[in-house]
């Protein structure tokens, strides 16, 4: 395993500095920092779980090895890190981040410096069309004020009135401005076709010419677009694409690796699991056995 992975184990870190501002969708998880939050069933509409505002300092500290649903976090003050595909990655203000489920999900506070975020995390069932898509960033740029505004009316709704006309507005405002994160209007419309159909069809022996074929731009055009609106190269996004596959397939199934290897476009099973823990963490079979208790 990395050095970056070998260390991390279920944490939810507050410290003594920490404050947050969370709705929850009911009572069913009562875990301490989440068992004063008001609820609002509202949330269940869109599968939302619980939302938030948090205002840290270290040693906050939050990390999820197997994550059951979406997770959405912006930054609108200070400075944090999270860990995106295998690397640590600083996170400041006006900059998002989306990881599908079944994804390592950790992020800290720096010391020495505050941290201020909103997020919203989603639950998924196995027949709910997921909030990601084969086009959505996973890190980029992202106004967070309408996002936070918005959680903060429904956190002080919830905790007055709470009236059902305007819950229901605050909520289908937050999960509106997920989308919009999300599912871009694409100004390139051949990208978000390419990504859909190598999604589709991930078995495909893809080649950045291939790919640039298929857009019909040519390969250093694709490479500006994909670092302009994926913060990736066009052959990381297919890595990805393949790594998010694989890790909901050994969740969900009990396909035998060697058959998630060659669903996703890895012939050679030691080729697939070395990708694989260089992206998610750890080996494909250790990622199969952290599934019976996901969190979020």
């Amino acid at each position: 395993m990395s050095k970056i992975h070998q260390h991390l184990s279920e944490t939810h870190i507050l410290g003594p500095r920490t404050k947050n501002w969370i709705v929850r969708v009911d009572t069913a998880d009562n875990r301490p920092w989440l068992a004063r939050a008001p609820v609002c069933a509202a949330l269940r509409h869109h599968q939302i779980v619980h939302v938030g505002i948090a205002d840290c300092a270290a040693p906050y500290r939050v990390v999820r090895l197997h994550q059951g649903g979406t997770y959405f976090m912006a930054c609108f003050g200070g400075e944090g890190r999270v860990l995106v595909a295998g690397k640590w990655q600083r996170f400041r203000a006006g900059t998002a981040y989306l990881l599908p489920r079944y994804i390592l999900n950790a992020f800290h506070a720096v010391p020495g410096t505050r941290w201020q975020f909103c997020w919203v995390r989603y639950q998924q069932p196995a027949a709910q069309r997921p909030i990601a898509t084969a086009s959505s960033p996973v890190l980029a740029r992202f106004d967070p004020e309408p996002l936070r505004a918005a959680i903060l009316g429904l956190h002080h709704e919830c905790r007055g009135a709470a009236a059902p006309a305007p819950l229901h507005h605050w909520v289908e405002l937050i999960h509106g401005y997920v989308l919009r994160f999300a599912q871009p209007l694409q100004e390139e419309d051949r990208l978000w076709q390419l990504w859909h159909n190598v999604a589709a069809n991930l078995s495909t022996e893809w080649t950045l010419e291939q790919l640039a074929r298929d857009a019909h731009v040519s390969a250093e055009h694709l490479r500006r677009l994909c670092h302009q609106q994926l913060r990736r190269s066009p052959m990381h996004q297919v890595i990805y694409l393949r790594m998010h596959r694989a890790s909901e397939l050994l969740t969900a199934t009990d396909l035998k690796i060697e058959t998630i290897a060659n669903a996703v476009g890895y012939h050679n099973p030691f080729v697939f699991s070395t990708t694989f823990k260089k992206w998610i963490g750890w080996r494909p079979s250790d990622h199969r056995l952290r599934k019976q208790s996901p969190l979020g």
